[in-house]
């Protein structure tokens, strides 16, 4: 994938177990993040105010298809990857292969947990985890109005115009 801030397991648990010797709060979020936006731009730089680092965990290309249906995502896991990684506001990127990032999440134990305000806290996955080890959880405000699936759209109705 390239990159020194696209980590795979290992490197994420190294990294992680690095933070913690620091005393350093890791603040944790997940998502497709397929056609980049100004929603996402603004809800990773509230995220990463809530910490000393953001891991942002991205959903692999089959992931996403298996949860958004056929047609995404529209960028590779790769390219998504990448260009999380250039933002300044995240400092590390993981790519994750599961609907859920549970797994992820239970592994890692993140200090803060962050979600988009679209999910109510108890639907957030990886909550209890998060809190049984001492972590907060944070459903942000959700940008109205800024979503890939609105901007796919958008671009269609360009496409259809005679």
């Amino acid at each position: 994938m390239g990159g020194k801030l696209i980590l795979d397991r290992e490197e994420l648990r190294r990294v992680r177990e690095s933070l913690r010797a620091q005393g350093r709060r890791l603040v944790f979020t997940n998502g497709c993040f397929d056609l980049l936006h100004v929603g996402h731009v603004r809800y990773l730089e509230a995220a990463r105010a809530l910490g000393d680092a953001l891991l942002v965990a991205v959903n692999s290309d089959r992931s996403v298809r298996a949860l958004k249906g056929a047609g995404r995502p529209v960028l590779g896991e790769r390219e998504r990857a990448e260009l999380l990684a250039a933002l300044a506001v995240v400092d590390f990127v993981t790519v994750f292969d599961d609907e859920s990032p549970r797994a992820l999440i239970a592994e890692v134990l993140p200090d803060v947990l962050v979600k988009g305000g679209d999910y109510a806290l108890e639907e957030i996955h990886g909550r209890e985890e998060v809190e049984r080890a001492g972590g907060r959880v944070v459903a942000l405000p959700f940008v109205e109005g800024a979503s890939t699936t609105g901007i796919i759209e958008r671009i269609k109705d360009v496409n259809r115009e005679p």
